[in-house]
């Protein structure tokens, strides 16, 4: 049985008959033996690296060598996507963590096993609970290798070629590649390196296609890293993942811990191990702090900026009492054994590709939660995607983003906002999509509060950049790192007194969020479903009246969109990526005010700090949101389609594109979650909630208010007005719906169908047309001869 300082039985049993063996001599070999002489197997044409492992290539094979003291240690293993076919994921995606330990199992096998954490107790070590689990957690054998040599101080060669060059499942990229099985003859290990701790190889990996694909191409290629750590022989402190306060987090269920009878699921939040110097100190410098480099590819030009993102995060750890906790530096220039590759150093990468993204993984110990080195990854092209957001959503109140190429300054600037907000996923923390509700739009709009705590409490939300203010506010433009963010590393860093009720002490920090909005966290892909608090791109706590002031914003933007974005002698590129732009964020902020309606808000507090967690929200604002995107969303302004943009761009036209802007938000509110949720608060609140009847009707009668007036409708409005009959009509005929909403869109269908018959007025012959084909649709979709 194996334990950690904490009492908690590992699930890492060795089964009997599996102890390792007395090791052999060097010199055995030969005899019929398959174990062979060490020169025999490591020629003098070997490329060897010394390391965790030492590690040899000869040829096409790649052996380690293992000395006596290096088995039985559990590794993590990190399988990523280094590099891809175009379609097929892509860089830096990583796939899949394992745990494994490698033994020696008698004279002539090594074991590679898989190693679990699910199933631990807390119990007794000797308590039958704590049997129980040791023996229902077996790890299972990834691969049995054959001693290929014995080399000095009994170290055993194998030859491992196979575990990298065929698609081992607790390994495989495959579905990250959305791709068929490797090919093993178009598959090689590319390159090796060994580190003290770690080991890194990447493979040149060639892969078969599945279905149709497969009769136009002969597979696609991918490099393929991976990277085995070795976990610490001092487990640290865990602490206990709240979810009350965002970090990622190792789950595991506890057998030992019957205080609710029955087996506890429990988490462990995933943080650096930060130590003080002096414990007794409020305010101490960390045993070992917390070191990003900027690696050496970063451009030179962006290396102060991609610093100072790391910089930003010394606040929030003099908060939790850490001085010089986290530190920027710039790799060494001339120390060979400087690698970014190696375990021991957390560094910045500077991806060459075009993929629009950055990202902040970490590499961290699956029995504690502690984070052991991480590599953010800045893919070339995120300044695509960060001079996108911040002309869209910010150029009105900055005069250097209204012309592209924006000046390098600017550029910096939003370089070092996504190095913040990365780094903080390297340090733990996930999104925080309830953050930016927490200010309201005065506060937004001002000089002030916004140099104070920024534009969001939350650098991890996406709250990207300041919409709602207007030129001339004088309002802070960008996130940074906010009271949330200062907030949640006080709770997952700060170091308490030896004797202290660490329990109690974290439960009195989280009692800050009962009133105070800001320090409430709410992650997940776009936060809560039901809660418009947590949305992504959105900021303020009045969706309605963010979008009114970000709207004027767009059409201010379109005023100079073609002066910014065209160069003489250019073509259009530039100009239809922006415009197209301008059109996304229109859809964005109009989602925003979509999920108003229907929505009931979460307050995550536990009991004794508040009777309920979920709030249906007033239904004068679910009203005034649908009425709000009846009048902006549904009808189309001229400025967001001039006729000088348009011509430049297609011959076709802009219909689809606008349509397709409109069907999405139509989709959101009509959905079947939100007919069921708003029916269910109905019943709860009675007289006075907002019913999707209600909604139902609000929406019939906006979307066809000029026809049923007798009046002309334009190509736009006939188009949005089929799609919407189209929509009802598809959702009778919707065998799985189990809401009201298929009898709501038959009933709306049936009072369109009266409407129009009765229309009154006179039309020209394109409307007349589109009333005819709309009754004609009603009748096919109400089933009427």
């Amino acid at each position: 049985m194996k334990l950690n300082r904490f009492g908690l039985v590992l699930a890492i049993a060795t089964a009997a008959g599996l102890a390792v063996q007395p090791a052999v001599a060097q010199s055995r070999g030969g005899g019929g033996s398959k174990i062979k002489k060490y020169d025999e197997v490591i020629t003098e044409d070997a490329v060897t690296d010394k390391g965790l492992f030492t590690t040899h290539i000869v040829g096409d094979k790649l052996y380690y060598e293992i000395s006596p003291d290096a088995f039985d240690k559990p590794c993590v293993w990190v399988t990523t996507v280094d590099q891809t076919t175009t379609g097929f994921s892509f860089a830096g995606w990583s796939a899949r963590d394992t745990v494994v330990r490698w033994e020696r199992r008698g004279e002539d096998k090594v074991l590679l096993r898989n190693v679990r954490y699910e199933a631990r107790s807390s119990a007794d070590p000797d308590d039958g609970i704590s049997l129980s689990v040791e023996e229902s957690s077996l790890a299972p054998v990834i691969e049995a290798f054959d001693v290929a040599a014995f080399g000095k101080d009994q170290s055993v060669v194998i030859d491992v070629t196979g575990i990298f060059t065929k698609d081992v499942p607790e390994f495989s990229v495959r579905r990250t590649l959305r791709a068929g099985g490797m090919d093993s003859s178009r598959t090689f290990v590319e390159e090796v390196k060994s580190f003290p701790e770690n080991i890194e190889v990447k493979v040149f990996a060639s892969y078969n296609l599945e279905g149709n694909a497969s009769r136009f191409s002969s597979g696609m290629t991918a490099v393929v890293h991976h990277s085995m750590v070795l976990l610490p022989e001092d487990p640290m402190e865990p602490r206990e993942y709240d979810d009350r306060v965002g970090y990622f987090n190792v789950d595991f269920t506890d057998f030992g811990d019957d205080s609710r009878n029955e087996a506890q699921p429990k988490s462990y939040a995933t943080r650096w191990r930060l130590e003080k110097k002096d414990p007794d100190a409020e305010m101490s410098d960390p045993v070992k702090p917390i070191v990003f480099y900027v690696s050496p590819e970063v451009p030179d030009k962006w290396k102060p900026y991609v610093k100072a993102g790391i910089d930003d995060w010394i606040p929030a750890f003099e908060a939790a009492g850490f001085s010089n906790a986290i530190e920027g530096r710039y790799a060494p220039e001339d120390d060979e054994n400087w690698d970014p590759e190696d375990a021991r150093i957390s560094t910045i990468r500077w991806m060459a590709s075009p993929v629009p993204n950055a990202q902040g993984p970490h590499v961290h110990d699956p029995r504690t939660g502690e984070i052991l080195e991480a590599d953010v990854r800045m893919f070339h092209n995120v300044m695509k995607l960060v001079r996108d957001w911040y002309f869209v959503q910010a150029s009105p109140m900055d005069e250097r983003a209204q012309r592209i190429p924006m000046p390098d300054e600017l550029m910096g600037e939003l370089i070092q906002f996504v190095v913040a907000h990365e780094v903080g996923h390297s340090l733990g923390l996930p999104h925080n999509f309830k953050s930016s509700s927490a200010y309201t739009i005065d506060q937004l709009r001002d000089p002030e509060w916004t140099k104070e705590n920024g534009t969001a409490p939350s650098i991890m939300d996406y709250a990207r950049f300041n919409y709602v203010a207007q030129p001339g506010d004088g309002a802070a433009l960008m996130p940074g790192v906010g009271p949330y963010d200062k907030f949640s590393i006080e709770w997952g860093y700060r170091q308490f007194d030896e004797d202290a009720d660490v329990e109690a002490e974290l439960e009195e920090l989280l009692k800050q969020q009962i009133d105070d909005p800001k320090l409430r966290w709410a992650g997940g892909l776009g936060g809560e479903p039901t809660d418009h608090t947590t949305q992504t791109e959105d900021l303020g706590n009045d969706a309605v009246a963010a979008t009114e002031l970000g709207l004027k914003n767009l059409e201010r933007i379109m005023g100079y969109l073609v002066e910014a974005t065209s160069r003489e002698g250019e073509d259009y590129r530039v100009l239809n990526d922006m415009w197209r732009a301008v059109l996304g964020q229109w859809r964005r902020e109009m989602g925003h005010v979509a999920k108003v309606v229907g929505a009931v808000e979460k307050v995550n507090l536990y009991y004794g700090d508040a009777d309920r967690r979920y709030f249906p929200l007033d239904a004068d604002k679910q009203r005034e949101a649908v009425e709000f995107l009846l009048d902006n969303a549904f009808k189309v302004d001229p400025v967001f389609i001039p006729e000088d943009i348009v011509m430049r761009l297609t011959g076709q036209g802009v219909q689809d594109a606008v349509l397709g802007q409109q069907r999405g938000v139509l989709r959101a509110l009509t959905a079947d979650s939100v007919v069921k949720r708003m029916a269910e608060v109905a019943e709860m609140v009675g007289r006075g909630a907002y019913t999707p009847s209600e909604m139902m009707r609000d929406l019939t009668d906006g979307v066809f208010e000029e026809l049923m007036a007798g009046e002309d409708v334009d190509v736009y409005r006939r188009n949005l007005q089929r799609s919407y009959v189209d929509t009802l009509a598809s959702v009778i005929e919707d065998p799985a719906s189990d809401s009201d909403r298929p009898a709501l869109a038959r009933a709306e269908l049936a009072y369109l169908q009266a409407e129009l018959g009765g229309l009154r007025g006179r039309l020209n012959d394109a409307t007349k047309a589109h009333v005819a084909d709309l009754q004609a649709r009603l009748s096919v979709a109400l089933d009427v001869d």
